[in-house]
């Protein structure tokens, strides 16, 4: 599974908007629907840590492994 392919699936579980997302990261929005479609294949550490806090999940958690 791809990192943009699990996010996708917790967000979706959680019932979480990406924009809203975004918005309360403060972090790039286009950056992050590129991410979640698989687009941006290498996200930066900070934007992955960032991610796995807000969601209260590890980092392993997050690209699903």
């Amino acid at each position: 599974m791809l990192i943009g392919d699990n996010i996708s699936q917790i967000l979706r579980k959680r019932n979480i908007k990406t924009y809203k997302l975004a918005k309360e990261l403060e972090i790039d929005a286009s950056g992050l629907y590129k991410i979640i479609r698989n687009e941006k294949k290498n996200p930066t550490i900070d934007t992955l840590i960032k991610l796995a806090d807000y969601l209260d999940i590890t980092l392993d958690e997050l690209v699903g492994r």
